[in-house]
């Protein structure tokens, strides 16, 4: 269970770390139109708010189901599915530019997935 929380803290925590720098990210693309600007936004804002609702409802099912269950076992799985599948994205679009934070994405998104699959497994 302990695995299962500090995995949902890390998701939360790096989701949390998106909503900051957005106007800053938005400002290092240069010149670019309104719309794109926008688009840049809800992007990165909605990456962040993705990565913070998977560990508030990570957190949530642990704490207040208490002992393993069905609902559990589908939430943490579809949870870790998601995170490893924004890894993949992230692999293969953030991770190939030369900003070292972008690179850190995957590795943080596979070490929160593996933390809950790994805690579920061993909370089972």
């Amino acid at each position: 269970m302990v695995l299962i929380i500090i995995g949902a803290t890390l998701s939360i925590l790096w989701g949390t770390a998106h909503l900051f720098p957005t106007k800053g990210v938005v400002r290092d693309f240069g010149d670019i139109s309104k719309d794109n600007q926008r688009i840049l936004i809800m992007e990165w804002i909605g990456e962040g708010m993705t990565l913070i609702f998977i560990g508030v409802l990570l957190i949530l099912t642990t704490v207040f189901t208490c002992e393993p269950g069905k609902l559990n076992l589908v939430v943490n799985i579809v949870s870790a599915s998601m995170l490893v599948a924004m890894a993949v994205l992230s692999l293969f679009t953030g991770f190939r530019v030369k900003f070292i934070v972008y690179k850190l994405c995957p590795v943080i998104f596979l070490s929160a997935a593996s933390l809950i699959l790994i805690g579920t497994f061993l909370w089972y």
